[in-house]
């Protein structure tokens, strides 16, 4: 039996409606099965950290959903829990995530539940101690993960001193240490507000319920937080930027090999997306693991990742390596970028990378929490609700030609950054 085309969430099935206070809801039913899911996010993240208290965004976010004034953290959970229902809340450089899940009928207590969150932190002193203790066991933790320093060497390097993408988002342990309630009820003082939220509501509900459901839990919540500067200039690199971690003991090395990459808002993302497509991605080999990997056996692993977001976000390729072999796997790495840049990919390779494109969009949407994470990217760059509709067009589209001026753009082989991190070089 052949799979069922999946219906496009579109202008026909999507309500929209921003609500007075700057609520916008995105609502889309779906009643094969009897849940609900909510995603959503508000304009707060790591952008907003001042210089000295790195990490107090994604701290407060933690704590925040430790118990609120009306919910102790036993009772908040219990209440959750005891219908089968999850939520949860993440900070991001430039918005804070946030979603729950659960059966339909539990669809406003879910939504109560953020609100309360959102608006009642009680920030309880021992929640804070409790999610300090568990963050700074995290972040020790990442001071011994290779790839994790490798990819903060290479985001250290790319961007300038004070650039939200230089920085951490969770903090450093220093930073997270010093940390205090004072800071943490300033910054949702500050920065936590309704205006510029976005809700995504899909599942077994009807969509004007979904709508007046949020009217009613969320409407009366009304202010707007302070207007952010636009993000600093991202110079384009102009040399080879390298930085060595070594961690002892370790028998890998990772590396991280990248440039600051285009927006999501930028023209050529798409172009971009596809020659990111062909390099190599999980799920499909690509170039790099064609050459990196199954000719040379140089890596453990080895694939590409271009981020896109609101600012340049990186473009990089990422591997794990034996030590012997980090000068060879860049070597071939950067074969492989300047092969994209100097000729245009064959038909069949092209042809192939639309078809992983197109044809893994609908998996994304064959679920709930699929359908409705797509809706807030859609809104959150102004993709336009009849976005997935065009999106397979758009991709037909793209021309060898325009995936090479892509890499030609943003990929130059002669100046990048280099973050590595494995055992001490001898």
């Amino acid at each position: 039996m052949g799979r069922n085309k999946i219906a496009l969430p579109g202008p026909g099935d999507v309500l929209r409606q921003t609500l007075p206070n700057g609520i916008t809801v995105l609502a889309r039913e779906n009643f094969i099965s009897p849940s609900v899911i909510i995603d959503g996010y508000f304009i707060s993240g790591s952008e907003d950290d001042p210089v000295e208290r790195e990490g107090v965004a994604s701290f407060t976010m933690d704590v925040m959903e430790r118990g609120t004034h009306q919910r102790p953290f036993e009772q908040l959970y219990e209440e959750v829990e005891s219908v089968g229902a999850v939520f949860g809340f993440s900070a991001g450089v430039h918005i804070t995530s946030f979603g729950a899940k659960g059966l339909a009928e539990q669809l406003p207590l879910l939504l109560e539940i953020c609100n309360d969150v959102m608006r009642n932190p009680a920030f309880a002193p021992e929640q804070i101690e409790h999610a300090r203790a568990e963050l700074l066991s995290t972040l020790r933790e990442q001071e011994f993960d290779t790839r994790a320093r490798a990819a903060r060497a290479f985001h250290e390097l790319t961007y300038p001193i004070g650039h939200p993408y230089q920085r951490q988002v969770t903090g450093m342990p220093g930073t997270v240490a010093q940390l205090k309630a004072a800071d943490l009820r300033a910054f949702h003082k500050r920065n936590i507000a309704p205006r510029g939220m976005v809700i995504a509501i899909v599942g077994a509900v009807k969509a004007q319920l979904a709508l007046e459901t949020v009217q009613n839990v969320f409407g009366d919540w009304e202010g707007d937080r302070p207007a952010r500067s636009p993000l600093p200039d991202v110079p384009a690199l102009t040399d080879r930027r390298e930085q060595y971690v070594p961690l002892p003991e370790k028998t890998q090395t990772d590396l991280v090999l990248g440039w600051p990459g285009p927006s999501r808002r930028s023209p050529d993302f798409l172009a971009c997306q596809l020659a990111n497509t062909v390099l190599g991605v999980f799920g499909m080999m690509g170039r790099l693991g064609e050459q990196v990997r199954s000719q040379n056996g140089l890596a453990y692993y080895v694939y590409s990742s271009l981020e896109g977001g609101a600012g340049p976000g990186p473009w990089q390729a990422i591997a794990g390596v034996h030590p012997s072999q980090v000068e060879k796997a860049v070597e071939l790495i950067l074969t492989e970028i300047h092969r994209l840049r100097d000729e245009t990919v064959s038909a069949r390779e092209l042809e192939d990378s639309k078809s992983y494109l197109i044809g893994s969009l609908p998996l994304r949407l064959e679920t709930n929490e699929g359908v409705a994470g797509t809706l807030t990217h859609i809104e959150r760059y102004d993709l336009g609700l009849d976005y997935l509709q065009r999106y397979q067009e758009r991709i037909r589209a793209i021309t060898a030609l325009d995936v090479q001026a892509a890499a030609r753009r943003w990929l130059n082989p002669e100046a990048f950054t280099l973050g590595i991190s494995g055992p001490p070089r001898s």
